[in-house]
């Protein structure tokens, strides 16, 4: 008889994280890739308490899921870096390979996926509402898609590192107050809800193409923005559909085998159909 396989160990860390499907998401992969010796475990990490965190870590961790505020001070740990964390200076993920932890950042990926599925084909010009961390990954996705010019909607004033991302990458570059809405193919918002003002502004779609809004962050039920976006005739996307399919290239880049998407959707709408709405 074979011995057992020894327990593998990944886990999603930020602060706050009780509120994480990553969990969901990732032990629904597991049982459907008939891994039952992977585990997946959610932590409260902040800033300050990441790098002993990390440092104690056994040989059992393959991977880590990073949320706020670690997609920035994770990438100091790394061994190598891959395009994608480079590219945005943020890492949302940690795996371990022969050769050390590997940096990514899926959310660019998670981004592009999610606007593909909402029928967004076309984006010359993106509103990125926000210009933190996720906003970099934004504008790595967009600029994927085809986008030629993206403007930031920020209080005060666009933070240098994501306005030289976007220039290097060959973008045009403007910035508006928060609350002056332009016209743009895609609206991207990667910031709280409660942050966005000015919805009354809010444009009509530009042309009979129409326009799509990502909301990257979700809770419980439509937010002021999606809502607005909604009666205004644009499509609207859920950032739960961003949050699927990046938890689906950490699951293809922690396990080394395809994500079982459909399970992993099936798993993600029980558990959102079990949060109280607003």
């Amino acid at each position: 008889m074979g011995g057992a396989l020894t327990r593998v160990r990944c886990a999603v860390w930020g602060s706050p994280i009780s509120h994480s499907l990553s969990p969901v998401l990732h032990r629904a992969a597991y049982a459907a890739l008939g891994l039952n010796h992977w585990a997946y475990d959610r932590r409260e990490v902040d800033e300050g308490a990441f790098p002993d965190a990390f440092a104690g870590l056994d040989d059992s961790w393959r991977g880590l899921s990073l949320t706020m505020p670690l997609k920035e001070v994770a990438l100091a740990v790394a061994d190598r870096v891959a395009d994608s964390a480079a590219e945005t200076g943020a890492a949302n993920t940690l795996v371990r390979g022969q050769e050390g932890w590997t940096a990514h950042n899926t959310d660019v990926h998670g981004i592009g996926v999610a606007l593909r599925e909402a029928g967004c084909r076309e984006t010359p010009h993106a509103l990125v509402v926000g210009s933190g961390a996720t906003a970099r990954s934004a504008v790595a996705a967009l600029r994927r898609s085809g986008t030629v010019r993206v403007t930031f909607m920020v209080r005060g004033r666009a933070r240098p590192e994501t306005v030289g991302q976007a220039r290097r990458a060959g973008l045009e570059v403007d910035e508006v107050p928060m609350g002056q809405w332009v016209p743009a193919d895609v609206v991207i918002s990667t910031v709280p809800p409660s942050a966005v003002s000015g919805l009354q502004g809010f444009p009509r779609p530009t042309d009979a193409v129409g326009a799509t809004l990502l909301e990257v962050v979700y809770g419980e039920g439509p937010t002021p923005l999606e809502a607005t976006a909604t009666a205004n005739g644009w499509t609207v996307q859920h950032g739960t559909a961003m949050l699927l399919h990046q938890a689906t290239e950490q699951v293809r880049l922690m396990t080394g085998r395809p994500a079982p998407l459909e399970a992993m959707r099936s798993a993600l709408a029980a558990a959102l159909a079990q949060r109280p709405r607003r």
